[in-house]
């Protein structure tokens, strides 16, 4: 059996090649596109929940601290520990901002 093309044909089979791996490639990007907006969705809850069991637990030994324990050296570490903790992963996130926007921290 033998196959006769003539240059059109070649060229029109190629070109359809062409826009089928176009077609694929566009679909890959997308869906990965989508995969990472769900991911950082559930990575922002995740964080929420995180952050709402974390604030309950300071609130609870605080509580116990104020009622329990009012001006003793208990009650002022139990205060000033989550204060610290917070101001140190405050500034940890601003300064990481001041990288700027280049990829690779590359200038």
């Amino acid at each position: 059996m033998t196959l006769n093309l003539s240059p059109t044909q070649v060229v029109a089979v190629m070109g359809v090649l062409l826009a089928l791996l176009m077609m694929w490639r566009s679909g890959t990007r997308r869906g990965r596109r989508a995969a990472e907006a769900a991911s950082g969705a559930s990575r922002v809850a995740s964080l929420a929940g995180h952050l709402l069991g974390t604030a309950g637990v300071i609130l609870g030994v605080q509580w116990v601290a104020i009622t329990y324990a009012p001006g003793s050296t208990l009650f002022w570490v139990v205060l000033t520990v989550p204060a610290l903790i917070t101001a140190h992963a405050l500034t940890r996130t601003v300064t990481s901002l001041d990288t700027g926007y280049w990829r690779g921290d590359r200038r």
